[in-house]
């Protein structure tokens, strides 16, 4: 029997920089269903210090005492674990509050005056809609808060996305670097701050079993699969102008697939690891027109039943066209054309309205010569895949052959599975406390880079640019509650290969 390796939470090195937290957006689903349960839990694991402070800013008319009541009732209803009075009053009692449109220059005044009363280092975080983050760096900037000081860092935190597409997130890039510095700015992606992706990396490099046959020489393919239950709900009108791609690939999946892929860094250094993600994402063979029609699935779905209720179609959706066009689930094969990886694809999916809310990097390994096994009856050996599962149940699967017991010689197919809640007493998290965490100590492994965003876009672009051309010609369907569409089943089926079934 294996010993079974129990771990407690770590604790950090030190405690967070003493700083205020500027909350753009206080008003807002994030800050009450994830900043603020993260900020809790990082109070409950004693990793703030008592110069801690938040201040929201949103344009709503209200009191830092209803703001904290808000706030309140938020961290009730949506914290990760229970709550503990004293240390949830703690927090409340350093909320403050500053009224105000992000547009109007008055705003930006009245909150330099209350941050001058604190002093030190301001953390500022972007939890507003991608409209409103020109109008709060201009404001911030004009209003002289984002150059450090000798007394206090200054830094920003701006969530996704980062841009719509190559030109507007350069643009978006110039805009930043026009008040900030690269190394103020951390650009924030909340797959980073799940375990399952920190531990990556992980298990490639800190397993002398796994890095060495990371690579073409063994690895037959990827797949990396992003599947959510959820429809686009309230959200029609903003998905309608987005889609599947725009929201998830240059972002949640390319990060995967940097991790996945990329070379190892010098350190673990912020520098040396983004450096190498940004060196594997540019070695992403880019598509032309045919390659694209090829090699992409765009297709969205119809009414049916998930998790056993009703689900309307797509296009019947509140605020979405009636003849939409726009994709609520993608897939594509992708080529790196570099040594490690050239001639292995990756195939990556994500959609809504599937079948199962799951999210996993599989790689399977390249078969062995068989002709061993030639006068074994049945003897086909079952693929050899290493599973890693990012949600919802955390944890690693190595599939691989073994002999069936008996007189005979049979090949039974075997799974070895890891769970984290076996081996690790965690916390239930948001996701957000590494990510807070980091931020304050200055720490941007996690963080995008400006060229790490311009060179997933990069990738991105082609297809964009295709689909505008073709005009929503060739949008396939699928049913809601279904694994996808039949078209995606044939990319892989093309190569010889299969989805890993959702269910």
């Amino acid at each position: 029997m294996m010993d079974t390796l129990v771990s407690e939470k770590p604790v950090a090195a030190r405690l967070a920089d003493p700083c205020t937290l500027v909350i753009f957006g206080a008003a807002g689903d994030l800050t009450k269903r994830l900043l603020i349960p993260a900020l809790y839990n990082l109070v409950n694991d004693g990793l703030l210090p008592d110069e801690f402070a938040v201040i929201g800013v949103a344009r709503a008319e209200m009191s830092a005492e209803d703001l904290r009541q808000n706030l309140g009732d938020a961290l009730k209803q949506f914290a990760t674990t229970k709550v503990a009075a004293a240390k949830a009053k703690w927090l409340l009692n350093r909320v403050d509050y500053v009224q105000g449109d992000f547009g109007d220059p008055g705003a930006y005044q009245r909150l330099k005056e209350r941050l001058a009363r604190n002093g030190g280092n301001h953390l500022f975080y972007l939890a507003t809609p991608p409209a409103a983050f020109s109008l709060v760096i201009e404001g911030l900037g004009e209003a002289g808060m984002t150059r450090d000081e000798k007394n206090g860092w200054r830094r920003l935190i701006i969530e996704k996305p980062f841009g719509t597409d190559l030109a507007s997130a350069k643009e978006l890039d110039r805009e930043l670097l026009r008040y900030f510095d690269e190394k103020q700015i951390f650009r924030i992606d909340h797959y980073l701050g799940k375990e399952t992706v920190q531990n990556i990396m992980v298990m490639r490099f800190a397993n002398g079993l796994f890095e060495p046959i990371w690579n073409r020489d063994h690895i037959d393919h990827v797949q990396i699969t992003v599947a959510e239950t959820v429809n686009v709900e309230s959200r029609g009108g903003f998905y309608d102008a987005t889609g599947a791609l725009r929201d998830m690939v240059p972002n949640h999946l390319f990060q995967l697939l940097a991790m996945t892929s990329m070379g190892p860094p010098n350190c673990f250094g912020a520098d040396a690891v983004r450096s190498e993600k940004a060196k594997v994402l540019d070695a992403v063979r880019r598509m032309t027109p045919a390659d694209v029609a090829k090699n992409v699935v765009r297709a969205q779905y119809t009414d049916g039943i998930v998790n056993g209720k009703p689900v309307v179609a797509y296009r019947e959706a509140p605020d979405v066209a009636p003849h939409s066009t726009a994709e609520t689930y993608v897939a594509m094969r992708l080529m790196i054309d570099n040594w490690r990886w050239a001639g292995v694809p990756f195939y990556l999916r994500t959609g809504k309205a599937l079948a199962v809310r799951k999210s996993i990097i599989a790689i399977k390994f390249r078969q062995p010569p068989i002709a061993l096994f030639r006068d074994v009856p049945e003897a086909i050996p079952a693929d050899n895949f290493l599973v890693l599962r990012i949600q919802p149940d955390e944890g690693v699967t190595l599939e691989f052959n073994a002999k069936v017991p008996g007189e005979d010689m049979r090949i039974g197919h075997v799974r070895m599975d890891f769970q984290y809640r076996d081996y690790f007493r965690a916390s239930p998290s948001t996701g957000y406390e590494t990510l807070i965490y980091d931020c304050m100590i200055g720490d941007q492994t996690l963080f995008q880079r400006a060229d790490n965003v311009e060179v997933g876009w990069s990738v991105v672009q082609p297809i964009l640019d295709a689909w505008r051309r073709n005009k929503g010609k060739g949008l396939a369907f699928y049913q809601a509650g279904s694994e996808g569409p039949a078209e995606a089943d044939a990319l892989l089926a093309r190569d010889g290969r299969a989805w890993r079934p959702l269910t």
